[in-house]
């Protein structure tokens, strides 16, 4: 029998070219979404079964419903991509503080209200592999998205914990950090009018996916998604002080 993955954010963008990747190794696949384009997924991923299931996982019954529909199928999940996330552009004073919490909610509770009956049931089994999507956002302040980025910091830091916990039961857990790709991500966020409203520069999904995928497999602790360049940039982030690194975010994600 095939495997079994998981698979948030499934609908567009990374989360979507995971799902794919995933297919192309053989795993049926649970892709949740929270709009209608999830129930696409199995026209678009052949040779796998697929189960769409639509959920707002910000909200406290999305991440229940996700985890009994896995349980209904009665099978081993040997994957577990937690991938579905948001961001708010724009200076603290003047965002939205309702949509602040709901973008922690997705970003953060959610993640860690799935994660929970997942390493159960992995650590149970002895056995398999969990994704962690982060961001290179989180290895630096990020101002004017000044909630998201330690929405990832977290995410990044909880992975990495995670790891080592798991050891004991034979479960890899890794972690996913994409720089700026070119997905609908930014446009969602309100940030066209910046410089991360222009896909042309940016990293390509299906790119970020395949690496994360064979990252994962290989057992390394963190992934940087993207080109040299992006690679380059996670390095740098390790040396300069935070003020500096602040002011040169905050070059990008300024409305211009």
């Amino acid at each position: 029998m095939a495997g079994l993955a998981l698979v948030t954010g499934a609908s567009s963008g990374i989360g979507f070219y995971l799902a794919q990747g995933l297919a192309a190794r053989g795993y049926d696949i649970v892709g949740v979404g929270a709009s209608s384009r999830v129930d696409e997924l199995p026209e678009k991923l052949s040779n796998v079964t697929v189960h769409p299931v639509r959920a707002d996982l910000s909200s406290p019954d999305g991440p229940k419903e996700v985890w009994a529909r896995v349980e209904s199928l009665n099978r081993p999940l040997d994957v577990a991509v937690f991938n579905a996330g948001k961001s708010l552009g724009g200076a603290f004073i003047d965002t939205d503080i309702d949509d602040e919490l709901q973008m922690l909610s997705l970003n953060v509770t959610s993640q860690i209200l799935l994660a929970k009956p997942v390493v159960r049931h992995m650590a149970e089994r002895r056995q398999g592999n969990i994704l962690i999507t982060s961001s290179l956002s989180a290895t630096t302040p990020t101002p004017y998205e000044s909630i998201y980025g330690p929405t990832r910091a977290f995410m990044y830091s909880f992975a990495q914990g995670l790891r080592e916990e798991m050891r004991e039961y034979d479960v890899n857990v890794t972690a996913l950090l994409p720089g700026a790709t070119a997905t609908e991500f930014h446009d969602r966020a309100g940030m066209q009018n910046t410089a991360f409203g222009d896909n042309s520069t940016k990293n390509d999904p299906e790119l970020v996916a395949r690496l994360a995928l064979n990252g994962l497999f290989a057992g390394r602790d963190h992934v940087v998604g993207g080109d040299r360049k992006t690679r380059r940039s996670a390095v740098l982030n390790k040396f300069l002080g935070e003020q500096r690194k602040a002011r040169r975010f905050s070059k990008d994600s300024r409305e211009q």
